[in-house]
């Protein structure tokens, strides 16, 4: 093997190992930021099944409260 084609040689392992390793690190990457994404759309996702939650029992109270007639009187004195 002549000289210039172990230089050749290693020139292409270089750039295949250059190439290998940014390609990793893009792969990294694009893991990383599913991840995030999948763990903001879960807590969006249970953000919003509380909201409407709570917005149901608002909802409920409301109703609860404009059904019902209100006494309107004296307040009774406790034992004496």
């Amino acid at each position: 093997m002549s000289l210039t084609s172990k230089s050749q040689g290693n020139q292409a392992e270089s750039l295949f190992s250059r190439a290998r390793t940014q390609s990793m690190s893009l792969n990294r990457i694009v893991s990383e930021q599913d991840a995030a994404s999948q763990a903001r759309e879960a807590k969006t996702a249970r953000l919003r099944e509380l909201r409407l939650e709570k917005e149901a029992d608002d909802r409920a109270a409301a109703a609860a409260l404009a059904g019902s007639p209100k006494k309107v009187g004296p307040k009774r004195a406790g034992k004496r």
